[in-house]
């Protein structure tokens, strides 16, 4: 049989806020050395999938940097390999963005016409997991089924913010809602489906239009309705990372002993375009313990529960603690770092206190995003030394010493560059 996995890759992510505002949410970095999206094209190859077509939208300068040909992947083949699918005009819509995910596949029927496959796969680039498709595609074909949808049960309490499934004792489809106030069940969507290609094709030439654009509002449930359906219910680890906490939660919790999700695992190996770094450096006064510290990072300070991308420099007297630090970023002498998230090439002013004190005030802009107490600190910011910052603060790329008011920012501030404004973000 023969498949074509299509990776849906062209979102903001805008509860990632900051962290996406350089780049789509699938070129978020993870566990140091990765990005996000690095997950789903690992899990595709090693699943024997080689043609793979990656659709973008936002910011895609990064991803398409990072994909490149697929190298990295072994997806640099004659046959087979990946595409990256920009929007385009023309056949078969009127042209322009893609509104929605259905509507960004409807845009490229020609391409999955061109790859002529028995069955096409629709994958998020953004979620955290180790999947075999093939396993999936195979209950597919032994159900007889024309649409399948990969479920997973999620706290009751957490439900609504996915599409609910409900089905019945053969595990065929018979209701789904999309992220519905009151959630009638706990089985989640995955926004993984496997379709049948003739069916996929129809579905979306009925009922796709730059009005009707979403899988899981305006496909997914006339599909249910008049074909073949069913749940393929995955029990591993799945984690989507669209907030500021699940994101910080899922990184850290990969320093722990036993994590649930293996880095390690020689059978399914994660894949990425590695930064040509040199060996990680440890000065003779460093500690670390139960961290990831990735090449070319240097440590002369101490660094506990936290992760630590590409050359990332810890000084002397310097602490990092229940934190993710991007590449290049630089934490000066004597500073502390604690819970906060910092981009790539930040600079921490020496003897400064990021996360300083006992105010949990959530962030008065963006109350709903960052509350937990984590700071998170735009890419290329710079920190002034003797600087206390406290908690559920949000400091926006680029900022400048310059654009600190004082030395001390109270919890639940935002700091924005001086000269920013909406037509201040770029690709990178």
């Amino acid at each position: 049989m023969k498949s074509l996995a299509l990776i849906l890759a062209g979102g903001r992510g805008s509860r990632l806020d900051i962290l996406s505002e350089h780049r789509a949410k699938p070129s978020v970095p993870f566990a140091g050395k990765y990005r996000i999206v690095d997950f789903t094209l690992s899990n595709c190859v090693n699943s024997r999938i080689y043609n793979i077509g990656v659709i973008t939208q936002y910011l895609p300068l990064s991803l398409n940097d990072h994909i490149g040909i697929g190298k990295p992947w072994d997806l640099d083949r004659r046959l087979g390999g990946v595409t990256l699918l920009h929007p385009h005009t023309g056949r078969p819509t009127e042209g322009g963005w893609y509104k929605g995910t259905a509507h960004a596949v409807y845009r490229n029927i020609n391409f999955i016409e061109s790859k002529d496959p028995d069955y096409i796969i629709i994958l998020s680039g953004d979620h955290i997991y180790k999947m075999d498709y093939n396993k999936m595609i195979t209950y597919h074909v032994r159900k007889g089924a024309d649409l399948t949808v990969a479920a997973q049960r999620v706290p009751m309490e957490d439900a609504s913010r996915y599409g609910i499934l409900e089905a019945d004792e053969k595990m065929e489809i018979v209701d789904f809602v999309e992220k519905p106030a009151d959630p009638p069940d706990n089985l989640a969507s995955m926004g993984i489906y496997v379709f049948d290609k003739d069916v996929l094709i129809e579905k979306l030439k009925e009922y796709c239009s730059k009005d009707n654009s979403d899988f899981g509002h305006h496909i997914i449930p006339p599909t249910i309705e008049d074909a073949n359906s069913f749940v393929y219910e995955y029990d591993g680890y799945w984690q989507d990372v669209g907030t500021f906490e699940s994101y910080w939660e899922a990184n850290l919790s990969l320093t722990d002993p036993l994590p649930e999700i293996n880095l390690y695992d020689e059978e399914w190996k994660l894949y990425t375009r590695s930064a040509g770094k040199p060996p990680v450096k440890f000065g003779p006064q460093m500690r670390v313990a139960e961290s990831l510290i990735s090449n070319g990072a240097i440590i002369n300070g101490e660094v506990s529960n936290s992760v630590i991308s590409p050359g990332v420099v810890v000084e002397e007297g310097a602490v990092v603690r229940d934190s993710i630090i991007f590449n290049d970023a630089i934490v000066k002498n004597n500073s502390i770092v604690s819970k906060c998230i910092i981009d790539k090439n930040v600079i921490i002013g020496a003897n400064s206190h990021l996360g300083f004190g006992d105010d949990f005030t959530p962030n008065l802009e963006k109350s709903e995003l960052l509350k937990c107490g984590l700071n998170v600190i735009g890419k290329g910011a710079r920190i002034p030394s003797n600087t206390q910052l406290g908690r559920n603060c949000r400091v926006f790329p680029d900022v400048s010493e310059s654009d600190f008011e004082g030395r001390v920012v109270d919890s639940g501030s935002t700091i924005r560059p001086e000269d920013s404004g909406p037509d201040s973000t770029v690709d990178s």
